[in-house]
């Protein structure tokens, strides 16, 4: 499993994403200043960084060096949003740059980029009776194999790879069928009435009114998410 250091001073948003990235499948330790950040790489090994910019004792410039000498990709999450310092974080070797405040989709989208760029692994999703081999581009409910349209796959990894979020339809729109689409966001709710009835989660994919669709984990008598990070050779 991936574990992420979400390096952040205030409080408030680093337990916010403590608890959205914990949701979504990922190991987290949180450091609220530089100092405590640069400790915890000397002592445990990291997938990825969150890194805030103005931090105490040392800021986030500073601490993309030890990163590097450790190998931890790193996204900056910073209420600095003037190029200057885009373009100065980019430079000085971080893998993404995310302006607070933000959607935890996108931060999301943005995390599984950078590990696939970085420390690409297959993986393997087994929920409810399905199972969905991603370097295969497989997907078995109850042994057998089932046949999906490729937005109907892309739609159903969105809702694997972040379960118990609640994807509102644009969001899905953007990110499965991309910024550039126009059209209806009833094609999200076609696509997720087939997926329903080709996987048989009539009750998993649960609808929230008015604003979208949501995997639900935590329903009465559904078996528990499992996601296993296969071995890199």
């Amino acid at each position: 499993m991936y574990r992420i250091l979400i390096v952040e001073d205030d409080t408030s948003i680093a337990e916010l994403l403590e608890l959205n990235l914990t949701v979504a499948g990922y190991q987290c330790d949180v450091a609220y200043d530089g100092a405590e950040a640069l400790t915890k790489i000397q002592k445990q090994a990291y997938s990825l960084a969150l890194l805030d910019i103005m931090l105490p004792e040392l800021d986030g410039f500073e601490l993309i060096s030890p990163m590097k000498e450790h190998h931890i990709p790193v996204i900056y999450v910073s209420a600095k949003n003037d190029v200057y310092d885009r373009v100065k974080g980019l430079r000085l070797g971080a893998e993404d740059y995310l302006v607070k405040p933000f959607e935890m989709l996108e931060l999301l989208v943005r995390i599984e980029k950078v590990l696939a760029r970085t420390q690409p692994a297959p993986r393997e999703f087994s929920f409810a009776g399905v199972t969905v081999r991603e370097e295969e581009h497989l997907v078995l409910a109850h042994g057998q194999r089932i046949d999906l349209k490729p937005m109907e796959y892309a739609l159903l990894l969105m809702f694997l790879r972040h379960p118990d979020i609640v994807l509102t339809r644009e969001q899905l729109l953007r990110q499965v069928w991309g910024e550039d689409y126009f059209g209806e966001t009833r094609t999200v709710d076609s696509h997720v009435a087939a997926l329903r009835k080709k996987l048989g989660w009539a009750e998993q994919i649960v609808t929230v009114h008015r604003i979208g669709y949501k995997l639900d984990t935590k329903a009465p008598g559904i078996m528990k998410m499992n996601v296993i990070q296969m071995p890199k050779f």
